[in-house]
C-alpha cells in the first residue's frame, strides 16, 4: 500500500509528508469534494422542469409554484448561516455526506405531494439539507490547501458546482423528454447520483491532516500571508457565539456577503429567465436549428469554465488578491449582458456570447468562496463561508420576484440583460471595499 493509502486509513504515524506525497493527498480530498457536489444540484435546480406536470396534475398556478420555489431559497440562506459554523464545530465530511444523503430522501418524499402544503414543507426543508453541502465542502478544502492556493482550490470546487448545473439541466431533461416519465421521477431518479456522491465523498475524504494523522509538509507555508493565516487560526474563537460574533464584526464578511448578493442576483437572473428568453411558446421547435438544449447550456457551461479560470488567475496573475478578479470579471459580466441586450445577435453569435455572460457573471464566485478563509482563518470557514452565502440567496431570493413582476409588465424579457448588467455594476463597486 502506497503512504498516501496509509494516510487515508489512519495507520500512518504524524509527521511531515514529503510534498509530493501531501500534493497527492489534498488533491485526493479536493477531488472528493468536487466529485459530490458534482451532483448536488440534482437535488435543487431541477424545480423548474417538474413544474408543468406538477400545474396539470396538482392545478397549482405559477405564482403558487414559484412562492414554493423561494421557500427553497430562503431555506437554504438560513441553513447556509446555521450550517457553516457546525461544519466548523463538527467537521465538512459529515455535514456534507449528511446533506447528500437528507436532500436524497426529502426530494423522494417531495415527489409523493399532492398539493401546495406538503410540496412547499418538503421543497422547503430540502433546501435546509441543501445548504449542508456548500460550506462543508469549502471547510475541508480550506483544512488541506494553503492560503496562497485557495484561488486554484476553489477554482476548481467551483468549477464543480458550475459543471452541476449543466447535470441538472440534462438528466432532467433526459428524465421529461428521452424517458417521458412524469413529473415525479424528476426527484427521484437524478437525486440518485447525489447519493452516490455523498457516500463516496464520507469514504474517500477526512476532515484536515490531523484527522487523517498526517502533518503538513515544511514547505507547506510557502509565503509570510500563510504563516500569519495559521497563527490568527490559533486564537481564533471556539464556541459557536465566539465564532459567529468574530465573523460577523468583521467588515469585510459585510462587504464580500453584500457584493456576493448582488453577483448571485445577476447569477439566479440568467439562469431562471434566459430559458424562457430563448425557449419562447415554441421552444420545442427549436431555434436557427438548433436545439435548444445546446443554446441553454452554453450558459452555464460557461459559469463553470469561468469559475476555474477566476480561481486560477486569483492566484497567479494577482497574487490571491480577490477583489481584483471580481471586479474585473463582475464589470466583463456587465458589459457582456448589455451586448446581449443591445446588439443584433444571431444564433450562434448569441450562444458565444451568452457563454462568455455565464463566463464573466458566475467566475468570481470562485474568488469569493476562497476570500472566506482569507478573511476569517480556515478555522471559521465553515462560519464564514456560510454567512456570506446566507447574503447571496437572500439577494437573490428577494430579487426574483421583482424580476418577474418586471417581466408581467412590460412582457419583454430581453430585460433580463440589463437588470444583470446593473447587479454585476453594484457588485464591482462594493468589492472596490474589499480587501485581503
Amino acid at each position: 500500500m502506497s503512504n498516501v493509502g496509509n494516510v487515508i486509513s489512519g495507520t500512518r504515524s504524524p509527521e511531515p509528508l514529503p510534498e509530493h506525497e501531501y500534493a497527492r493527498l489534498k488533491w485526493r480530498m479536493l477531488l472528493a469534494a468536487m466529485f459530490c457536489y458534482f451532483f448536488f444540484y440534482t437535488g435543487r435546480q431541477t424545480f423548474g422542469f417538474a413544474i408543468p406536470g406538477i400545474e396539470e396534475d396538482l392545478g397549482l398556478s405559477k405564482a403558487t409554484l414559484g412562492a414554493i420555489s423561494g421557500i427553497l431559497l430562503w431555506s437554504y440562506a438560513a441553513g447556509q448561516m446555521i450550517n457553516g459554523n457546525l461544519a466548523d464545530k463538527w467537521g465538512g465530511r459529515r455535514m456534507m455526506a449528511g446533506g447528500a444523503i437528507l436532500s436524497t430522501i426529502l426530494n423522494w418524499f417531495t415527489s409523493f405531494s399532492t398539493g401546495p402544503k406538503t410540496l412547499g414543507l418538503f421543497w422547503g426543508l430540502n433546501g435546509y439539507a441543501q445548504s449542508l453541502g456548500w460550506p462543508s465542502g469549502g471547510r475541508v478544502i480550506s483544512n488541506w490547501w494553503a492560503p496562497h492556493e485557495r484561488g486554484r482550490s476553489f477554482g476548481f470546487y467551483t468549477f464543480a458546482a458550475g459543471m452541476a448545473s449543466v447535470l441538472a439541466f440534462v438528466t432532467s431533461t433526459i428524465v421529461v423528454d428521452t424517458l417521458d416519465l412524469d413529473w415525479q421521477w424528476i426527484f427521484r431518479v437524478p437525486v440518485l447520483l447525489m447519493l452516490v456522491g455523498g457516500v463516496t465523498f464520507y469514504l474517500i475524504a477526512r476532515d484536515s491532516p490531523a484527522h487523517a494523522g498526517v502533518t503538513q509538509p515544511v514547505g507547506y507555508f510557502a509565503t509570510a500571508a500563510d504563516r500569519a493565516a495559521e497563527s490568527a487560526d490559533q486564537v481564533a474563537g471556539e464556541t459557536s457565539f465566539q465564532r459567529y460574533k468574530a465573523v460577523l464584526r468583521n467588515p469585510k464578511i459585510w462587504s464580500a456577503g453584500i457584493a456576493i448578493g448582488f453577483q448571485n442576483t445577476a447569477r439566479y437572473g440568467l439562469l431562471i429567465w434566459v430559458p424562457v428568453y430563448f425557449l419562447g411558446e415554441d421552444w420545442k421547435e427549436g431555434v436557427g436549428g438548433i436545439s435548444p438544449l445546446w443554446i441553454s447550456v452554453a450558459l452555464p457551461v460557461g459559469m463553470a469554465v469561468g469559475a476555474l479560470v477566476n480561481g486560477q488567475i486569483s492566484d497567479r496573475l494577482f497574487g490571491a488578491r480577490r477583489d481584483r478578479p471580481i471586479i474585473l470579471f463582475m464589470l466583463l459580466g456587465a458589459v457582456m449582458a448589455l451586448i446581449m441586450y443591445l446588439a443584433p445577435l444571431g444564433t450562434t453569435f448569441g450562444i458565444v456570447v451568452l457563454f462568455l455572460t455565464g463566463f464573466f457573471v458566475y467566475g468570481p464566485q470562485s474568488s469569493f468562496w476562497a476570500l472566506c478563509p482569507d478573511i476569517a482563518g480556515k478555522r471559521m470557514a465553515g462560519t464564514a463561508t456560510g454567512a456570506v452565502n446566507c447574503f447571496a440567496y437572500i439577494f437573490a431570493g428577494a430579487a426574483e420576484p421583482m424580476i418577474g413582476a418586471l417581466m408581467d409588465r412590460t412582457g419583454d424579457t430581453s430585460l433580463i440583460f440589463p437588470v444583470v448588467a446593473v447587479a454585476c455594476g453594484c457588485s464591482a463597486l462594493v468589492a472596490l471595499t474589499i480587501r485581503r
